[in-house]
């Protein structure tokens, strides 16, 4: 149906970049919603930032001005791009697509890839 595949996740060091990519497939209906979630160890899983398909964002206030969500919508592709980040960062980033299906909507999520910040 809508299958969501991660990438770029990796351990960094306290200040450094990552980019994180998450590429969709499948049966897609062009109006939706992407965003990023992550979930730290012993905490419940939250919100980084989302997009729409007419680049509406919104992001978690801890991540302003260090963290910038885009997308593709040629390649239905989203993307994260992680600058001067903090060890609080940690956590494991799954990727979230949002949209109708009937008279309700659908939800689908990726795998999931390991953010590691760290001296």
């Amino acid at each position: 149906q809508v299958q969501l595949v991660e990438s770029g996740g990796g351990l960094v060091q306290p200040g450094g970049s990552l980019r994180l990519s998450c590429a969709a497939s499948g049966s897609i209906n062009g109006i939706n919603t992407m965003g990023w979630y992550r979930q730290a160890p012993g905490k419940q899983r939250e919100l980084v930032a989302v997009i729409t398909s007419v680049f509406s964002t919104n992001y978690a206030d801890s991540v302003k001005g260090r963290l910038t969500i885009s997308r593709d919508n040629a390649k239905n592709t989203v993307y994260l791009q992680m600058n001067s980040l903090k060890p609080e960062d940690t956590a494991v980033y799954y990727c979230n697509l949002r949209s109708l299906r009937g008279s309700g909507t659908a939800q689908y999520w990726g795998q999931g890839t390991q953010v590691t910040v760290s001296s």
